[in-house]
């Protein structure tokens, strides 16, 4: 496939990502890179490094090659994090894939990826093992959430000398597959570059040091949990703080251990509705990060009453990691993901308010197997179009406005669900809301606003009237629903694809 954006690439072996983090782990040999929240079990660095290497051992066995695909469905666990740096170490290409994927979901993933190996949870290795019959798949080995299997039985086994696989900087590291609400799921083609330039970029703007904490709560298939937080902590030496899961009350016990924590916006309103959550709670805190979706200017400003702490918002996708954050120094504006980071362009086509496109060493080589639609979101000289729809002021500063998929044309008129949603989110009670447009007999698309609420709201009646006050007719919901919550992924992104679905037939003419 050819890279449109015309870049010249070194073939030296460390230009694998493995190195670049290898290097951290051999300096760090003997501090702790992951213990439990509860502090029961620990991995120091050292220790991580000769598992990384038994790991990689142990994918030779089975076949994989350099360039293979390594298909990996498991639950969080060290363990799964081994092998996530074994993969690298060992040249091949990291697929990680939900764990609530169903089988006829991961058969999808599968046939597309052509993966050398997959790894599974032990309950699934039976359905894998007739999935991979049927798609050629080399071998099936299981990791369950404790990290025990036959995978971690066989590297077990193994030698914890390992040489690193040489990769160029273009070279896959990861094949991280699109959610797929508007169409079919897209392989995104990561590389070692992409990820070292990114993970180096991070450490720089966010100051994270050996002295850091970090406290992980996000799963470790989706590109915040995996690259952000992990390539950053190891980067620079940090300690992890490992919890399986988002837990409120788990997370508010190991904070005042922590200096650092990378959160989905639904972690921090989780944490601000704890009344145990305080000041005092996030003493020792540092920093805090939001991403993976659009963090509420009420959830920042209510956020930074209860602690003292200004939430970074930064903003990024599976395609091209982080483009944007707020700065370390200087404010943090809600509403506002900040400015382009360094050696990163972003631009907003035809200026004004369109289409965001950035062009950098983060973004990502192309669509597996898609070249037509690689071809298609790419431009001319070489931005890649994001999809996603906002505004660039005088400061830099990056608003977004929703998604291109999103924009609702209503009577020939562009409305922004962004604008219309913050103007909801406004009223007394209301707590969250998703705007979607909807087929409209007069209209072509009708607004349609889900709404959730933390006490009594006026009447549908009411709340539009109000809004009338804001925003101009065409922009006004013609209908809104309150809901008990709005339908998310596993990243807390609202999917505004099942809202359409869901409303789809509130205009239609009556039988």
């Amino acid at each position: 496939m050819t890279d449109r954006r015309n870049r010249k690439f070194s073939t030296v072996s460390d230009e694998n990502l493995f190195c670049l983090l290898d290097r951290r782990f051999a300096a760090n040999h003997g501090r702790i890179a992951i213990r439990s929240a509860a502090g029961d079990v620990t991995l120091a660095y050292g220790e991580l490094q000769s598992a990384a290497a038994r790991y990689a051992n142990a994918l030779t066995i089975l076949g994989v090659e350099p360039g293979d695909r390594v298909t990996v469905q498991v639950e969080k666990s060290s363990a799964n994090v081994a092998l996530y740096l074994a993969v690298m170490k060992a040249g091949a290409v990291y697929q990680p894939l939900n764990p609530a994927y169903t089988d006829a979901e991961v058969d999808y993933f599968v046939a597309d990826a052509a993966p050398r190996v997959i790894v599974c949870d032990p309950a699934r290795q039976p359905a894998m093992r007739g999935l991979a019959d049927r798609h050629g798949v080399t071998a099936v080995v299981n990791l369950d959430g404790c990290g025990e299997g036959s995978l971690a039985t066989l590297a077990a086994r193994m030698d914890e000398r390992h040489e690193t696989v040489a990769r160029a900087v273009d070279d896959l590291a990861g094949l991280l597959y699109t959610s797929g609400t508007t169409g079919r799921s897209k392989g995104a083609m990561i590389t070692h570059g992409n990820l070292a330039s990114n993970a180096a970029t991070l450490v720089d703007l966010w100051r994270i040091t050996g002295r850091d904490v970090l406290l992980h709560a996000l799963p470790i298939f989706h590109v915040h949990g995996l690259y952000v937080a992990l390539n950053t902590a190891f980067l620079a030496g940090a300690e992890i703080i490992w919890c399986d899961r988002f837990d409120a009350a788990r997370l508010i016990a190991a904070l005042p251990q922590s200096t650092l924590m990378m959160g989905v916006p639904i972690f921090y309103t989780r944490l601000l509705t704890a009344p145990e959550f305080t000041r005092d709670t996030c003493r020792n805190m540092r920093l805090f990060i939001s991403g993976s979706a659009p963090l509420l200017a009420d959830t920042h400003r209510d956020f930074e009453a209860r602690t003292g702490h200004a939430i970074i918002e930064r903003y990024g996708m599976t395609e091209t990691g982080m483009i944007a954050s707020n700065p370390y120094d200087g404010a943090r504006v809600p509403g506002s993901v900040g400015m382009a980071l360094p050696g990163v362009s972003v631009r907003i086509a035809g200026g004004g308010s369109g289409t965001i496109e950035v062009k950098g060493p983060n973004v990502f080589k192309g669509y597996w197997r898609m070249p037509e639609k690689t071809l298609q979101d790419f431009t001319a000289d070489g931005y890649f179009i994001t999809g996603d729809l906002g505004t660039i002021d005088t400061h830099g500063r990056i608003r977004i406005v929703g998604r291109a998929k999103d924009l609702i044309i209503s009577g020939g008129f562009n409305v922004y669900p962004k604008e219309v949603e913050e103007a909801i989110d406004a009223l007394p009670n209301v707590v969250e809301s998703a705007i979607v447009g909807v087929p409209h007999p007069d209209f072509g698309e009708g607004v349609v606003a889900a709404v959730t609420a933390k006490g009594p709201l006026p009447s549908e009646a009411e709340m539009i009237a109000e809004l009338s006050r804001k925003l101009a007719r065409f922009k006004l919901p013609k209908r809104i629903h309150v809901v008990d919550e709005l339908p998310r992924n596993a990243m807390g992104k609202v999917q505004k694809a099942e809202l359409r679905r869901r409303y789809a037939d509130t205009f239609a003419p009556k039988p």
